[in-house]
């Protein structure tokens, strides 16, 4: 399967930069996999396309303030580098930039040294493992030093940290926000529970998996990085009494769709569990656990257009995204999103 398959055109002007001042104001494209029909509304009207006894599954999982930018504590050259997982104890995978600076044993400086990092082992592709040095709480140490690590193709400076949060972020880890979930208010989450729709919660801290491009021409190359996830045993009880009675599972993002997908493939059904998923999803996967999917637009030759491909397929996908640029839908992270029914 040719990489350039999953190619399309876009317009710089449809990247959205910043997101808008009323979350739940987004576009929202509805695509019907069956008939292929789109229906364009506003991301609010979400409401309207569920039904009672329908289970939402959203990721709670926290953007930590990863990125940090600091000295070699050497020859006070500049390295940036993204927390990307939390191995065990103080030791991270991390992006680091430029890595040639970087050997075993180098220490690097953060805030006059209120954080250090030292490399215990260099990988490939820019990635490192350090031993992170520091006295106190570290989330609140990153609070103070560190930034909320916007992708590339953002170039606008956040003005509110917490607009790369969903409002039901709770468990902190992430490198980057599950960006389905941002277009929920608090608002909007309780009338949806008012309605009769179960929401539930599971946790992938999004890493290097989710936005790391594919570089190999053939996708079955392509390496997926591991994530953690988790599920409680509430959740799993809603999923696994959902399934029983033939209620719908709607996921809420590609990655509270991941970790579900794992888990259902692990285990044939819905239990406590955590762990780490490298689950790569393209056209020809059989979706176990999934009913719909709630999603943003995602960038050209990216997993996340294959995952969705694979969910409504790829002619579908590339037809509706290509209706969305001529209706200046907005795209990517601070973009409008889609429901695939």
């Amino acid at each position: 399967m040719n990489i350039n398959e999953f190619d399309y055109n876009l317009p710089e002007e449809c990247i959205a930069q910043t997101p808008l001042s009323n979350r739940s104001e987004s576009k929202l494209l509805v695509l019907d996999r069956k008939t292929n029909e789109i229906e364009h509304k506003v991301f609010k009207d979400i409401i309207d396309y569920l039904n009672e006894g329908d289970v939402l599954v959203l990721n709670n999982t926290k953007v930590i303030p990863a990125r940090l930018i600091g000295q070699k504590e050497d020859t006070k050259a500049t390295i940036e580098l993204l927390l990307l997982k939390n191995i065990k104890d103080d030791e991270w995978e991390c992006l680091s930039r430029p890595q040639k600076r970087l050997h075993v044993g180098t220490i690097i400086s953060f805030g006059d040294g209120l954080l250090k990092a030292e490399v215990k082992e260099i990988l490939d592709d820019g990635i490192v493992h350090v031993n992170l040095i520091y006295n106190g709480i570290l989330y609140e140490i990153l609070d103070k030093l560190g930034e909320m690590p916007l992708p590339p193709y953002i170039h606008e400076k956040l003005r509110d940290k917490d607009r790369y949060q969903t409002v039901y972020a709770r468990i902190e880890g992430s490198a980057a926000a599950p960006t389905a979930g941002l277009h929920f208010t608090d608002e909007l989450l309780e009338k949806i529970q008012n309605k009769g729709v179960i929401i539930t919660f599971v946790t992938l801290h999004v890493g290097l998996g989710t936005f790391r491009p594919v570089q190999e021409e053939n996708i079955l190359d392509h390496k997926m990085h591991s994530e953690y996830y988790e599920m409680s045993q509430e959740t799993a009880d809603i999923l696994n009494l959902a399934k029983k009675e033939g209620r719908r599972i709607i996921s809420v993002g590609t990655t509270s769709c991941r970790t579900l997908e794992t888990i259902m493939s692990k285990y044939n059904m819905f239990k406590e569990c955590s762990g780490n998923t490298d689950i790569f999803i393209y056209p020809g996967y059989e979706f176990k656990a999934i009913d719909a999917l709630i999603t943003n637009f995602h960038l050209p030759k990216s997993t996340l257009v294959m995952l969705v491909s694979a969910f409504a397929s790829k002619d579908i996908i590339l037809n509706a995204y290509q209706e969305a640029i001529k209706n200046n839908y907005r795209f990517f992270s601070f973009g409008d999103a889609m429901f695939i029914k």
